[in-house]
């Protein structure tokens, strides 16, 4: 689509190293708490991903705002994303990943190794992560110039960002000085705990969008969904509030949609939320209603719950394709 909008993400370039578990022998050995997610040192991540390695692990790229970007290149949008890796092994496979989906990938080199996240699977689904964040932890406001984000419409950012309060003041400055429409994933809820009153800060000057899931929507204003969203969407022009299983609120000035989400098996909601906002921004680039908008953020929701990992399954993507003409 020619008057298609494009999107540009920011944020943590990691690579998740997917293994399933024959038993909890592995977390109890390293000492990771299980079903947690914990940040290790560079050591410790090779040390697991060597002791490991004979899993067959599987690679697939991470972090939050890197989903969602993928999540909107695999749709068809047009879109880039910055962030920092080395000339390492899991530098060059985000690299070649998200070029081979026709991302546009505006690479910052880091002189540490590239961020890795162990992503362990026991056999109860469970999860347990050791994420090394490696290079993507030395992203700075050094790095960027304007030109990195002049030719986007919009910019995505991952709420992880919000505890370099500099870092992510100064990525939105820019973003707003060239133009760009701010979409904010608040992340998780001791993220917004931890930085309640600069998060305000954030969404008064700044943000555009927010997704908020009802843990961090409660997280922000004390309330429940509905509430929550009536309070969050003073703050900006669009708010999400999604509800797991009962879907997603949107509220856009004084209009208020609710979108079902899909009823599917789930095994596993990671990622949920990004491929949500990948679906939802998709729409919005395009110029899709609210309503279609969110539809599409349930629909590849509903798709990556099933699965392990954050990434909608290859084999997904014919149907999804199939349904999002029934949505436009």
């Amino acid at each position: 689509m020619s008057n298609q909008k494009t999107i540009l993400g920011i944020g943590s370039a990691l690579v998740d190293v997917l293994v399933q578990l024959e038993n909890d022998k592995t977390i109890n050995d390293f000492e990771l708490p299980k079903g947690g997610m914990v940040l290790i040192d560079a050591d410790k991540s090779k040390n697991i991903i060597d002791a490991t390695a004979h899993l067959n692990p599987q690679l697939v790229t991470g972090g939050s705002a890197a989903n969602a970007i993928r999540g909107v290149a695999q749709l068809g949008g047009q879109c880039g994303f910055i962030g920092k890796v080395n000339d390492d092994k899991m530098g060059d496979f985000f690299r070649s990943t998200f070029e081979n989906l026709g991302i546009t990938f505006h690479k910052l080199k880091g002189d540490i190794p590239s961020g890795v996240a162990a992503t362990l699977i026991t056999p109860d689904s469970e999860r347990t992560f050791g994420t090394y964040l490696g290079a993507a932890s030395q992203l700075s406001l050094d790095d960027l110039n304007e030109d990195m984000f002049s030719s986007y419409d919009y910019l995505h950012i991952e709420g992880y960002l919000v505890f370099n309060h500099e870092l992510i003041e100064g990525i939105l400055k820019i973003a707003k000085k060239c133009g760009l429409k701010v979409s904010l994933d608040m992340a998780s809820f001791n993220v917004v705990e931890a930085n309640l009153d600069f998060m305000r800060h954030l969404l008064d000057n700044y943000v555009d969008i927010v997704f908020a899931n009802e843990e961090e929507a409660k997280s922000y204003t004390g309330k429940e969904p509905a509430e929550a969203l009536q309070e969050i969407s003073k703050q900006c022009e669009i708010a999400v509030v999604k509800i797991g299983s009962e879907g997603s609120l949107i509220k856009v000035g004084d209009n208020q949609y609710k979108v079902d989400a899909y009823r599917v098996n789930s095994i596993d909601s990671t990622g949920a939320g990004d491929v949500y906002a990948s679906g939802f921004l998709y729409g919005l680039a395009n110029g899709l209603s609210y309503e279609a908008c969110g539809k599409i953020g349930s629909l590849l929701a509903s798709e990556v719950i099933q699965v392990l990992g954050a990434k909608v399954p290859d084999s997904a993507w014919s149907k999804i394709n199939e349904e999002l003409k029934t949505i436009k």
